[in-house]
């Protein structure tokens, strides 16, 4: 497949940019730092009106029924954006799980949900440092799930989880209803992706894979995740690097613009290489999305792209001097963000880790 853009992609996401530039508010997002369990309301009534939240859902369920590619465009435009709330990754993986599931009874009640965005989802999968262990700690045992689940992206209003368990010694993939579960906040430097500690007492759940088809699943869900991810970083990288291009051409020094110094122009430069490498594994990996080669491309992408928006956060509140530190300047926003993206879905050594595997697979 093509790696360039046809023309109703690139209209997608050309339009997502005007309307999130339009409708974006940065009082809005910094107020939200300080309130943990709240997200931005408008973003998420957005996201329903342009019907992005069916993107990914086949239209017998009320989707659009597109693919990762402009599901990725949109994620690049709420990047630039720091758009305030994780439900388009999260609901997007769900909704895989549930229709490889063959779940018929779940696909029938929640994909419609999903796809107008009246219901959010969130996958419990990490424990400790692990973002997928081998052998869980909670436990499925006669339409019963018991556990904790530490720091979910979403998990302080996700409708319902798709949880990483054990039953009798094999992994599993169970939904569970959020609501039924005792859900702790996680008050944190990103308090947007409303990350929640979930315990589950013996919360009803039920059964959508298990073994190895449960373990294969998981691991696609969590790349196509980490892809949807990719892309939001990638946004963010890039809107980075123009603001400190445009400050640098602007603010003066010596008598001169501070672009001018080698110091400013080639970090400037080294953070367009960096979203420009980027940009293509994200292009890649979503182009790839269903082939063999998915896995290989989505580690890449997640890779990339983790090092182009953390640089590019570090970088330009350097070039800004002391005004990128205050918080009317705002650019913590997309530091913290960086931050935050950096470790959903699987951190680096677990990427890395990922891509080694199958890089040592394809030269057995």
């Amino acid at each position: 497949m093509t790696i360039l853009y046809d023309e109703g992609q690139q209209a997608i996401g050309r339009e997502a940019q005007r309307v999130l530039a339009a409708r974006s508010d940065k009082v809005r997002l910094l107020e939200l730092l300080e309130r943990t369990g709240e997200w931005d309301a408008p973003f998420w009534t957005t996201a329903r009106e342009q019907a992005w939240t069916g993107i990914g859902i086949p239209e017998a369920f009320g989707g659009l029924g597109l693919g990762l590619i402009e599901l990725g465009l949109i994620a690049q435009a709420a990047g630039a954006a720091t758009a305030g709330a994780p439900f388009l990754t999260s609901n997007y993986a769900a909704s895989r799980l549930l229709l490889v599931s063959g779940d018929t009874q779940a696909q029938q009640r929640w994909l419609p949900l999903l796809a107008a965005g009246d219901a959010i989802a969130a996958l419990a999968f990490a424990e400790a440092t692990e973002p997928l262990p081998e052998l869980p700690a909670a436990t499925f045992a006669d339409g019963k799930l018991s556990g904790i689940k530490p720091g979910v992206t979403a998990g302080t209003a996700a409708d319902f989880s798709v949880v990483w368990a054990v039953q009798e010694g094999q992994p599993v993939l169970v939904l569970a209803e959020t609501g039924d579960a005792s859900r702790t906040p996680i008050a944190s430097f990103d308090n947007a992706r409303l990350f929640a500690n979930i315990e589950f007492r013996g919360t009803p759940a039920q059964l959508l894979l298990s073994g190895e088809a449960a373990r294969n699943a998981a691991l696609d869900a969590l790349a196509a995740a980490a892809v949807v991810t990719a892309h939001e970083q990638l946004g963010g990288a890039e809107a980075l690097m123009q603001i400190a291009r445009d400050y640098a051409l602007t603010r003066r020094a010596f008598g001169q613009p501070i672009g001018a110094f080698q110091s400013v122009k080639h970090r400037i430069a080294e953070l367009y290489t960096l979203v420009e490498i980027a940009r293509a594994n994200c292009i890649r990996a979503a182009a790839a999305d269903g082939g063999p080669e998915f896995l290989r491309a989505a580690a890449a992408a997640r890779l990339s792209a983790t090092e182009a928006y953390d640089t590019a956060a570090r970088d330009t509140v350097q070039i800004h001097g002391g005004f990128g530190t205050t918080w009317e300047g705002g650019l913590h926003l997309h530091m913290r963000r960086a931050r935050s993206l950096a470790v959903e879905q699987g951190n680096m050594p677990f990427w890395e880790e990922v891509l080694m595997r199958e890089l040592e697979g394809a030269g057995a």
